[in-house]
């Protein structure tokens, strides 16, 4: 069974580290403990009806850590965390924390296969869940994995348990009051583990400690200039690394600021909260952005508390950075970093060529950045290469992952982030695109290889090949190159058939492309930039003609 994480940094670099005071030895939950003595009446979490104070948040948090530590779960151990954004994910994350538990935190899009997999690398003891959300009921998950893992012993739902299952357990009850078990874990330790979405298959787990997590969402909170009148807006997904730290929920809550948690970013509900709430940041992706920037012109909400709009997730257009602050009248922040660690902001006193033209620079002096070619030689200053870092924030392996170590980290420590980029005389990046094949669907990061397998495994596929392709609206939207066995499945058809195999929906391929046979490189192996040219070239000749998609007798498009 997997161990305990552990994530270390080399002595000399950790002793400078806490030297500098980016690590003050303090842990999440004595840092939570901290801000609700400090504000203790101020609300901390909006989310519908719920309106809880710090002082509430706190005690739920203590309520949370006592449950599961007195039913056995163990400092150390692994609970999967699938929760949408709602309060009781505060309570649940920065309960088990607190209990020096780690929490490995899934997506609400997450589905079977995901979810396995989650729990089978990281060994996981309990699993909490929504009951239902977004009309997809969570528990027939929990029963499922409960059967299958034997390591799960714990199914805990938020919500609505079935009289008489014998399989789940209501977070209502599994709350307790005995604070005696609680001990305060290291500083250095791992407080959780996050997602990394990869390009070679499932996700990798990236532990973060909560000397490291806290000087970044301590940083981030004053170049965001969050302060205890701050509002701040939660659209993305709770659990994504964004909305959490960059600066996210936890940078509110080091500001003693409110939080209120939406449960859809469209913008008759954001907008409504925003106007309601006197929301002053928000965070999303580029393709809400520009969601919200559409409908700006027909809705009647008040949006004149919205100060700052960051967006990042994935590179914003120029064109539509430019749009920001004319429309919604907030200033634009672009946000561009990795769950790995690095991240960059444009500052809210940069001018307008800087705001709009660059993804910022980083928090840290001590972030050290390297842009190298493929042979990982640095390149001439300007130029576009290959970004590679590391820092005091920035992990130095994943989590029991060899394999993945080996590929992602330089043997003297820098963490090699697949992105190309240049970088400004002034230190600010440039985001050129990813080396790597994995797609970023509007903030969603897809692997191909995981895709592909699932396709493959359908009878009526020989073979099959991702890729990504360039969209307004996304940034990317992922298109599958298949060769048939013989009669073609149509699209829509196979489409459903992923799907059906439990996997996410935004990884379920935008476009199906049947070929007789795949373009390849000198050494035999599919060369998915041909592929990804000959998509191009299909799209712009769909465009040219105005018409139907093509339909020809070795291509069909959906």
């Amino acid at each position: 069974m997997p161990g305990v994480p552990t994530q270390e940094w080399p002595v000399a670099d950790a002793t400078r580290y806490r030297d500098a005071g980016y690590w003050q030895g303090e842990s999440i939950g004595a840092w939570l403990r901290a801000r609700a003595a400090q504000h203790a009446e101020r609300t901390a979490v909006v989310g519908g009806s719920t309106r809880w104070s710090y002082a509430r948040l706190d005690q739920e948090a203590d309520r949370v850590a006592a449950g599961f530590l007195a039913r056995g779960v163990q400092p150390g151990e692994r609970v999967v965390v699938q929760l949408p954004n709602v309060p009781e994910f505060l309570a649940v994350m920065l309960g088990l924390i607190r209990a020096g538990i780690v929490p490995v935190f899934a997506l609400p899009a997450h589905r079977q296969t995901e979810i396995d997999n989650i729990a089978t690398v990281s060994g996981a003891v309990a699993y909490v869940i929504p009951a239902v959300h977004e009309k997809f009921d969570y528990r027939t998950l929990g029963r499922s994995l409960r059967a299958s893992h034997a390591t799960v012993r714990h199914v805990v739902v938020a919500g609505v348990v079935e009289q008489d299952d014998p399989d789940l357990e209501s977070l209502d009850a599994f709350r307790g009051d005995d604070l005696s078990l609680l001990i305060d874990p290291p500083s250095s330790s791992v407080a959780f583990l996050q997602l990394s979405g990869g390009s070679t298959g499932l996700s990798k787990l990236i532990p973060r400690t909560h000397d490291d997590y806290l000087y970044s969402v301590r940083e981030s909170a004053t170049i965001c200039g969050l302060s205890p009148a701050s509002v701040y807006l939660v659209v993305l997904p709770v659990a994504h690394n964004f909305p959490m730290s960059s600066p996210g929920f936890l940078g509110a809550l080091d500001a003693g600021a409110c939080i209120v948690l939406s449960p859809s970013p469209a913008p008759d509900v954001a907008f409504a909260l925003i106007e309601q709430e006197r929301v002053t940041i928000a965070a999303a992706v580029p393709p809400i952005a520009l969601m919200w920037l559409e409908a700006k012109a027909i809705t009647s909400a008040d949006l004149s508390s919205l100060e700052v709009l960051q967006v990042g997730g994935a590179k914003l257009t120029p064109a539509i950075a430019a749009r920001v602050t004319p429309t919604l009248g907030a200033t634009l922040q672009q946000v561009f970093g990795m769950a790995e660690g690095l991240v960059n902001y444009t500052r809210l006193d940069d001018d307008v060529d800087t705001i709009c033209n660059t993804q910022g620079r980083p928090i840290s002096a001590d972030d050290e950045l390297r842009i190298v070619d493929d042979d990982d030689v640095p390149v001439a200053p300007g130029a576009i290469g290959h970004l590679q870092t590391r820092g005091p924030y920035t992990i130095r392996g994943y989590y029991q992952n060899a394999a993945a170590n080996a590929r992602s980290f330089t043997d003297d420590g820098f963490y090699r982030t697949g992105d190309l980029v240049s970088r400004t005389a002034a230190g600010y990046l440039v985001v050129h695109g990813r080396a790597t094949d994995q797609i970023n669907r509007g903030g969603e990061k897809v692997s191909p290889e995981e895709v592909e397998d699932h396709l493959v495994a359908h009878p009526a596929v020989l073979d099959a090949v991702v890729v990504s392709v360039p969209d307004d609206y996304l940034g990317e939207r992922s298109c599958a190159f298949v060769i048939p066995r013989a009669e073609r499945v149509p699209p829509p058809v196979l489409k459903s058939w992923i799907r059906n195999r439990g996997l996410a929906a935004y990884k379920v391929p935008d476009q199906i492309v049947f070929v007789d046979a795949f373009p390849s490189t000198g050494v035999g192996k599919t060369s998915r930039k041909d592929l990804r040219g000959a998509l191009r070239a299909l799209a712009a000749e769909q465009a040219t003609a105005a018409a139907a998609p093509v339909s020809t007798p070795d291509s069909r498009v959906s």
